[in-house]
């Protein structure tokens, strides 16, 4: 299934594109006029030039690449960022850096992935007690190491 998805591209790269036949994110890059130096555990909004009108019931995810976290410690805050259906502005991505290292990111650099999902919107049905479960109230652990 293919969603049309309205697309600005004020940035002098080529638009998004799916690095293979099955990837689910479209590659983004880093819009910029100079390169940014990212100190450990600095943070950064980085620019990407584009902007998009994402159709109602729908949201773009920004997550991280992997492949930039294992090789320089560069990784998404905020993960999956949620681009609601109605933003108009500049798609930004927030970076950190997790390694000991200072690194470097430059214009073209691919710094994230964006991802479109359909979103279910919640009708609450408010009540006085939830229905029991075998899991019950356990969270965080509550089974073990292993």
């Amino acid at each position: 299934m293919s969603i049309k998805v309205k697309i600005v591209n004020k940035s002098h790269h080529a638009l998004p594109s799916y690095a293979t036949a099955g990837s689910s994110g479209l590659d983004i890059k880093a819009f910029l006029s100079d390169p940014i130096s990212i100190l450990p555990l600095q943070r950064i909004l980085v620019p990407t030039g584009l902007f998009v009108e994402i159709p109602n019931n729908f949201e773009i995810q920004i997550r991280p690449r992997s492949g930039l976290a294992i090789k320089q410690g560069i990784t998404c805050l905020n993960t999956p960022g949620t681009i609601d259906a109605d933003y108009r502005g500049e798609i930004k991505v927030i970076l950190i850096n997790l390694s000991n290292e200072p690194q470097t990111i430059l214009d073209g650099d691919r710094i994230a992935q964006m991802v479109l999902q359909q979103v279910e919107k919640a009708n609450w049905e408010e009540v006085m007690e939830l229905e029991n479960t075998a899991r019950g109230e356990g969270g965080f652990g509550h089974t073990g190491k292993q």
